[in-house]
């Protein structure tokens, strides 16, 4: 008597991913070799599943990048406790916003390159601009003072994270050095005066000395 066929084992769906997970894993991606690293199909294939799975979680990749940056800042950004006076309110919330992002400079080319914004950052960006209009600004200007310390925080870190990954590839004589080895005294007096320490000079972090000196100068403006 023939034997029944065996039943077909069931194929079932596909394990189902996390938002978790996939935040995660495109977290170690951008972590291990940069945001340009970072695709829909590279991600699928390092959880183990397919690009069309993501988009259940995210529907493209700068909405990928938007979840990063809040999960970024929700776990790195900290409010810090406030000084009364305005003008030391906008010191403090900038440099707590330059001290997370420094800890991270792929998030400072993510926010440079597109016209992305963390809301977990929100917090800080309303003390600096309330700051400003407390010491009179308007509303509009205190706006463009934001921007000119944004810009000064985010090129800050990019030029010196960009200097220091240039330096540990290569430890040869830079251009600039051989420039400024070479200078004529008679034509540029006060660079050939601090030639031989300019170097060290322009390594040093004076980020919070520029901070201040801007915004006094942005106050001093209104």
């Amino acid at each position: 008597m023939p034997q029944p066929p065996a039943p077909r084992k069931a194929t079932g769906r596909p394990p189902r991913i996390s938002r978790e997970e996939v935040i995660g894993t495109a977290r170690r991606i951008v972590d291990a070799d940069g945001v340009d690293r970072l695709t829909m199909r590279r991600l699928a294939s390092e959880i183990g599943s397919t690009p069309m799975a993501l988009y259940h979680h995210v529907r493209n990749k700068e909405e990928l990048l938007v979840l990063l940056l809040d999960d970024y800042a929700t776990r790195t950004l900290r409010r810090p406790e406030l000084p009364d006076q305005p003008r030391e309110r906008i010191v403090v919330a900038a440099a707590a916003i330059h001290e997370a992002l420094a800890a991270c400079p792929w998030i400072v080319e993510v926010l440079t390159a597109d016209d992305l914004m963390s809301q977990s950052a929100l917090w800080f960006v309303e003390q600096i601009v309330d700051g400003l209009v407390a010491c009179g600004l308007s509303p509009e200007r205190a706006v463009h003072g934001y921007r000119a310390i944004w810009y000064y925080t985010a090129g800050e870190i990019v030029i010196r994270t960009t200097a220091a990954r240039r330096r540990a590839k290569d430890d040869r004589t830079t251009y600039r050095e051989r420039i400024f080895a070479d200078l004529d005294p008679d034509e540029l007096p006060r660079l050939a005066q601090v030639a031989d320490h300019w170097a060290p000079l322009t390594a040093e972090d004076t980020y919070l000395e520029g901070l201040r000196a801007l915004v006094d100068g942005l106050v001093a403006a209104r």
